[in-house]
């Protein structure tokens, strides 16, 4: 115990005396190896927004000329640490209180979001959700009433899965989940389809008459906002994708990558390219990390992965790639180094980066499911020498919203805000942090 302010001056002026004869001038050193931590600790996961900034070359010089200003600015880290960035999470800077179904940041900060519709016919409960757009100042319109919207002469119900935003935020790539049945056949057909909305409201109908494209999910943009690639497995085997090229003015174009079948692709943010992981139609061989350019065709293989599980998601800066290897170890790949690599033990659940990419979030089950939210700190990554064993490192998660369970979540592109969907009622509601 240091004991009193007197205490303590009388106990910093005699070790900056000792501190006369031990401390040397300063010469700057080659950095050492960091060893390799194979455990975070729950102290460590918390450490990259509370830690004290560390002085430039310049201070440490002047500091280390002064003993007794050097040793007190080291009691001042050690019992006075800066203070961690405030959260809010008790209470929603906003609340939608709709039952709502999914929603997404656009890259202005806007909010789309669609709410759950149901209405009768003579025989049939029907859902077609609607959509509104939640602007960045507080202002609600909607873009989509469900149920006047229809496809074909057939009955026709969907639920909105997710939307993809285009890089301008002006266009907003909407996918669902439908069912089209003919009454008098008795046939049922479910497929996923897109359809695209303008943030005013209007369909964009690439396709000419039909607002929908059919078989159609996972939209990766072009950077000119008019072109997109999306997935389908209409005539692929269960969980592989081909990819189609889709203009909005002149509609489908053809295929893209033709004859190649993938697992999941995540867009690379102000590109025109892609990070895919393609296997073969057999999966008889391994899992390949490939770079693809939309609108050349080009490819380049960055990775041969060990495995994969899903969820592959680029970093905001596009130099960063996280995926799932299998149900519980999360890896971890620079794109600029792709020998540079870390793995952590978290469990399989729905990513997304953080937006200075020193964290991931993950809700820790698979989509539309609840469960809580938590964040772990993005570790070091490392090379490894060829057929190495890796590592598998077990952070230590923070919990988030005191351990709420939540239905869906995403965070603002510029992370200053946090959106949830509660289960239940399905309000969404908006935190700050």
């Amino acid at each position: 115990m240091i004991g009193s302010p007197k205490n303590l001056l009388r106990l910093l002026r005699a070790k900056a005396k000792l501190s006369l004869l031990r401390i040397q001038p300063h010469h700057p050193t080659q950095p050492q190896p960091r060893p390799v931590i194979l455990r975070l600790s729950g102290e460590d996961s918390r450490r990259t927004s509370t830690a004290p900034s560390v002085p430039n070359s310049n201070t440490r010089n002047k500091l280390s000329r002064n003993p007794f200003f050097y040793l007190l600015y080291l009691l001042t880290l050690l019992y006075f640490p800066s203070p961690a960035p405030a959260q809010n999470f008790d209470k929603p800077v906003t609340n939608i209180d709709e039952e709502v179904t999914a929603f997404a940041y656009a890259p202005n900060g806007n909010v789309v979001f669609s709410v759950r519709r149901m209405f009768k016919t003579k025989k049939y409960d029907l859902q077609r959700d609607d959509i509104w757009l939640l602007e960045s100042g507080g202002k609600r319109k909607r873009l989509l009433e469900g149920q006047k919207f229809t496809h074909d002469d057939k009955l026709f119900t969907y639920q909105v899965e997710s939307f993809t935003w285009s890089p301008n935020a002006h266009i907003i790539a909407v996918h669902l989940f439908t069912t089209t049945m003919d009454p008098d056949a008795g046939a049922r057909e479910d497929a996923p389809a897109l359809l695209l909305l303008d943030d005013s409201g209007h369909e964009l109908r690439p396709n000419g008459k039909d607002p929908l494209v059919m078989h159609a999910q996972n939209p990766l943009w072009l950077r000119d906002n008019q072109t997109l690639v999306y997935l389908t497995n209409e005539d692929t085997p269960q969980d592989l994708f081909a990819m189609q090229y889709l203009n909005i003015s002149s509609g489908p174009a053809g295929k893209a990558f033709e004859g190649r079948t993938f697992q999941g692709a995540s867009r690379i943010s102000g590109s025109n390219a892609a990070i895919a992981v393609e296997r073969n139609r057999n999966f008889d061989g391994p899992a390949r990390l490939q770079r693809l350019d939309l609108l050349s065709q080009d490819d380049k293989e960055v990775a041969t992965l060990d495995a994969y599980a899903g969820g592959i998601l680029v970093s905001p800066s596009g130099t960063r790639v996280a995926y799932f290897l299998d149900k519980e170890v999360l890896e971890i790949r620079d794109l600029t180094a792709p020998v540079r690599i870390a793995r952590m033990r978290i469990g399989l659940g729905v990513l997304q980066w953080s937006a200075d990419e020193s964290q991931i979030y993950l809700k820790r089950t698979l989509e539309k499911k609840s469960a809580d939210l938590v964040t772990f700190r993005v570790p070091e990554l490392r090379a490894y020498p060829q057929h190495a064993e890796i590592p598998v490192l077990e952070p230590e998660p923070r919990m988030l919203l005191h351990g709420l369970t939540v239905r869906e979540y995403s965070l603002s592109p510029d992370g200053r805000f946090l959106a949830i969907v509660l289960p239940g009622k399905r309000n969404l509601q908006i935190f700050s942090f």
